[in-house]
């Protein structure tokens, strides 16, 4: 699948493929480029080929196959130290003996950078990071959130263009987390950075990337702005992969360009967008966002979609209700409402219509 970011290509692979045993494709025949200051994502489940790949960029692994260029320079064979590339792990990485700003001076030191030079990078750096006044402290005296903090203005303190991020919040709680999601992508905006982030956590994808490469089995699956790859899924993994979603099994009736109408497997007929389905008769699975069903008909065009459905579940989680419900044979049917004042609540056992438009049903590989 080709990755044409909109700008000059910054970081580009081009037909990489890694194997560890000479046999079995870790990474398969990768092509992606990455614009100049864009944040891209890489995404998957573990063993899908992301982190393989951030790994080859850094250097840390070598491509079996194929050319990774930086800055239209091949990259291949120049050793990590000297590709100039910034790098936050999950594990800080910290040298435990040193201070905060030795453990950031150090890198400077590495590139030969004199005294003076180095102390004013490194205040910039701990100014970047809201973390001016920790100089002097060592790691072990630091929370994991300050510790984060450091290692990526270590990342940041020689001005690399480029920084590499290998799942940097895995360790972190919850609000924590979602803390420095806000931050890392405020300061990448701010210094005009290049950022590759690898992580499993869709949510993170969504809410910090410019766009996202969803990996799995050494390919990408899709590769799209955050928006788009929730709302126009290309496969059932993409589909099930990002964000919840519901599926109804089915075989497509009839085709054209734009719609598939497809029978689900207890009979009912629905209208479909067709992505992923080549010919009558083929199986597919019909995928519909939670939020996009509605309870209440009133709000439905008339061309809507309304099925009967059996409430199994109603659950109330603060900003939203969450019902599960018995939709064509599936038991696992999820709607989210907001929570309105309108919005009555259900009770197990309750029957009811929901409905849909048809372009919010998409027909994808079974």
């Amino acid at each position: 699948m080709d990755g044409s970011a909109a700008n000059d290509a910054f970081v580009e692979f081009d037909r990489v493929q890694k194997s560890y045993d000479g046999e079995t494709l870790v990474v398969k025949d990768l092509n992606l480029s990455i614009g100049r200051g864009e944040f891209l994502t890489m995404l998957g489940p573990s063993g899908s080929g992301k982190t393989t790949c951030l790994m080859m960029l850094a250097g840390f692994e070598t491509a079996t196959h194929g050319e990774i260029r930086l800055g239209g320079q091949e990259i291949n064979n120049i050793p990590p130290h000297k590709r100039g590339i910034g790098m936050v792990f999950q594990n800080y990485a910290l040298f435990p003996h040193m201070t905060v700003a030795e453990n950031l001076a150090f890198p400077l030191e590495v590139r030969k950078m004199g005294k003076s030079e180095r102390e004013e990078k490194v205040k910039r750096a701990l100014d970047m990071v809201q973390m001016g006044s920790f100089g002097g402290r060592r790691p072990a005296q630091l929370s994991g959130g300050q510790q984060q903090r450091i290692a990526l203005a270590r990342a940041l303190v020689f001005e690399a263009e480029l920084v590499l991020m290998d799942e940097p919040l895995g360790a972190l709680d919850k609000q924590l987390r979602e803390h420095m999601q806000f931050e890392i992508k405020h300061i990448a905006d701010n210094l005009g950075i290049t950022v590759v982030y690898v992580t499993h956590d869709q949510t993170e994808a969504l809410t910090m990337s410019d766009r996202v490469a969803v990996f799995q089995d050494g390919r990408i699956q899709q590769l799209d702005p955050p928006d788009v790859l929730y709302e126009e899924p290309q496969n059932s993994f993409v589909a099930q992969f990002i964000g919840e979603n519901n599926t109804l099994n089915g075989t497509v009736k009839s085709m054209t360009a734009d719609k598939a109408v497809v029978e689900l497997d207890n009979g009912e007929m629905i209208d479909t967008v067709p992505v992923n389905v080549n010919a009558v008769g083929d199986r597919t699975l019909v995928s519909i966002r939670p939020e996009r069903v509605e309870f209440n008909k009133d709000r439905l065009a008339p061309d809507a979609h309304t099925l009967k459905a059996e409430v199994l579940e109603f659950i109330y989680m603060g900003d939203i209700y969450r019902t599960r419900l018995r939709v064509a044979g599936n038991d696992d049917f999820i709607v989210k409402t907001r929570n309105a004042p309108d919005q009555r609540r259900l009770k197990a056992g309750e029957m009811l219509e929901i409905g849909w438009r048809p372009q919010d049903c998409r027909a994808l590989d079974a």
